[in-house]
């Protein structure tokens, strides 16, 4: 196997998880999978962002980099790759989008100390998706506390995204147009994703849209 350590990315809504379990399966390797439902600020955020924002964002960084930690520092012979539903940048961009300029200041000291601590994705899938479609995505798996996020938060949420795998130059990365594609539903919409992982790519972002 090409890559060993692969993370799908994309905005809330954008099939990550999903995608993820199938190139997991496909591939017999390990899953991670966003621990995200028992974060006691999660739901207080969506309702109230501004009181919210910073204990939610830092116990994600906290969350997420003692999962990926416990998974990535312990090899398993048998399952030597890994695919997981996000990566830990994921933490720096929802920040970004969030806090204010003080308590992001506080926000990114932490995330570049925890970040040399984590081993970095040896490719990094990122489903591009339209705002318009996210919500729609959203609605219909029904989490109730997602039902009010604005189509122009979700946006914003994708540029941030983009801003910042652009300035990423030592990993690959694919930005994936996903418009056309339903992997779930059509077999060769997934195959075609799967095809993208079995062939090198150079480092830094390549736009990849469906032929």
């Amino acid at each position: 196997m090409i890559y060993t350590y692969i993370t799908i990315e994309g905005g809330i809504g954008a099939g990550k998880t999903t995608l993820a379990k199938k190139f997991a399966h496909q591939l017999n390797a390990r899953l991670i999978l966003e621990e995200f439902e028992d974060n006691p600020f999660l739901a207080k955020f969506y309702a109230d962002p501004e009181r919210f924002a910073f204990p939610l964002e830092l116990s994600f960084l906290a969350n997420r980099y003692k999962q990926l930690q416990r998974i990535l520092l312990r090899p398993d012979m048998f399952k030597p790759s890994v695919v997981a539903d996000y990566s830990f940048y994921k933490s720096l961009v929802f920040a970004e989008n969030t806090l204010p300029s003080d308590e992001l200041k506080v926000f990114r000291q932490f995330f570049f100390i925890l970040s040399q601590q984590v081993p970095q994705p040896s490719l990094i899938i990122y489903l591009y998706t339209t705002p318009s479609r996210l919500k729609q995505q959203i609605l219909q798996r029904g989490r109730v506390f997602e039902q009010n996020i604005s189509e122009s938060y979700l946006e914003s949420i994708q540029q941030g995204y983009l801003s910042l795998l652009k300035q990423i130059q030592n990993i690959p990365i694919l930005v994936i147009d996903m418009k056309g594609i339903d992997f779930v539903k059509n077999e060769k919409d997934y195959q075609f994703l799967y095809s993208l992982i079995e062939i090198p790519h150079e480092k830094g972002l390549k736009w990849i849209s469906y032929p």
